[in-house]
């Protein structure tokens, strides 16, 4: 009998020890808040650099000198000036006032609705009017390359876009400059359409001829299939009536390599890297069956707005679905350097001589015509920044 008990006590012990040390033995059913819980973690230390209590910015760029203009296209929002410069805390109109005033009536003497501006590292500011306000139909006359000089603050060149290449549905998105081409350079420009094709435009600094290529391209259009998340909601267009209609949106993100023999492209609504060599680009003689073919599919980097190159051949994306800025390296690796809930919608890109990246966060996403007319952003939007330890590709 004493051995019976002996044997009871025993298991006994021996079940009370392993209730003891299971493993779900330390489960609670505590209630907690959710700010106690483990929350999605950021990578990287982006700095705020300015930020924007007034229209949405798109385009950024910093001057060798580290100067930084930023444009705000005519979208809806009330744009006093569509280009300016960040200046002691302020933005201010660039070069003044008086050019950034629209008028349709002198088109090619106005800045009517600038999507980006580029620095070329050579003393100029270029702005990239795309004469489109509220992404009309572009006013004839108006889509053009405007060179300001950064020394005395005044327009030296403008270029007007021809109309075989300014379409009905045009919509010129971002450009990047070579001079070791041609006999003054030339610039490469993303057609980003929305209702229409996109493509890359191809201008001579020099005589301001322009020629269309890839029009219609795989590569130069909007992803078939393609359905964007951003903040967990699927983005459509989704207008006051309960219509919805496709975020489709064409070629927008541009880099160029430090050779400059490569040309880097993204439509926004794809998730794909695209490359073609520019001086297939620049050749009359290469169909564009010919150049088609010659396009790469790098694979896929995440949906991206802008996209930028530095000198040492690495190429950056915005990541607007992730709310990150992600780096490819020399080998094709793709690497997340940014990710936070503040990256709202990464848009233009632009690498400084400081050895950071610069990039604005305009919560584009958020406008009224994804969200049946309301208007869900929060001011204000932001230009940041993330070291890098990188030069800017050189124009020459």
């Amino acid at each position: 009998m004493n051995t019976v008990k002996t044997r009871k006590t025993l298991i006994a012990l021996a079940i009370a020890f392993a209730a003891a040390t299971s493993p779900f033995s330390a489960i609670a059913a505590q209630p907690a808040s959710l700010t106690q819980l483990p929350a999605d973690r950021a990578i990287g230390q982006p700095e705020v650099v300015a930020t924007f209590t007034g229209a949405m910015p798109t385009g950024v760029t910093v001057t060798e000198t580290g100067r930084i203009f930023v444009n705000f296209p005519r979208w809806g929002d009330d744009v006093p000036f569509t280009v300016a410069e960040v200046k002691g805390g302020k933005v201010v109109p660039y070069p003044d006032l008086a050019v950034n005033k629209a008028d349709s009536a002198h088109p090619g003497d106005h800045f009517l609705s600038v999507q980006s501006v580029v620095a070329d590292g050579q003393g100029k500011l270029w702005v990239l009017d795309t004469a489109a306000p509220g992404f009309s139909k572009p006013v004839e006359g108006g889509a053009k390359l405007v060179a300001i000089d950064l020394k005395s603050n005044k327009i030296v060149k403008t270029i007007v876009m021809p109309s075989d290449v300014i379409l009905p549905a045009t919509y010129i998105n971002d450009v990047r400059f070579d001079y070791r081409a041609g006999k003054a350079g030339v610039a490469y420009i993303t057609d980003s359409s929305l209702s229409g094709i996109g493509g890359i435009i191809i201008v001579d600094l020099d005589s301001g001829n322009a020629v269309r290529r890839l029009t219609g391209d795989r590569s130069t259009s909007a992803e078939k299939g393609f359905v964007p998340v951003v903040e967990g909601e699927t983005l459509l267009q989704r207008h006051a009536d309960g219509t919805t209609a496709p975020f489709s949106v064409a070629s927008d993100g541009i880099a160029l390599s430090p050779d400059g023999k490569t040309l880097y492209y993204c439509p926004l609504s794809s998730r794909h890297l695209y490359s073609i060599s520019t001086e297939m680009l620049r050749d009359p003689a290469v169909s564009e069956a010919e150049l088609s073919a010659a396009v790469k599919d790098l694979g896929e980097k995440g949906a991206s707005d802008g996209l930028e190159a530095d000198a040492t051949g690495a190429v950056y994306a915005g990541d607007y679905e992730r709310n990150a800025i992600r780096k490819m390296d020399k080998d094709g690796n793709w690497q997340t350097i940014a990710h936070g809930p503040q990256i709202l919608w990464p848009d233009t890109l632009s690498v400084g001589h400081d050895g950071y990246l610069y990039f604005t966060a305009n919560q584009l996403h958020r406008q009224p015509g994804f969200h049946k007319g309301k208007d869900m952003r929060q001011k204000p939007y932001s230009l940041l920044r993330i070291k890098i330890d990188a030069a800017p590709v050189s124009t020459h």
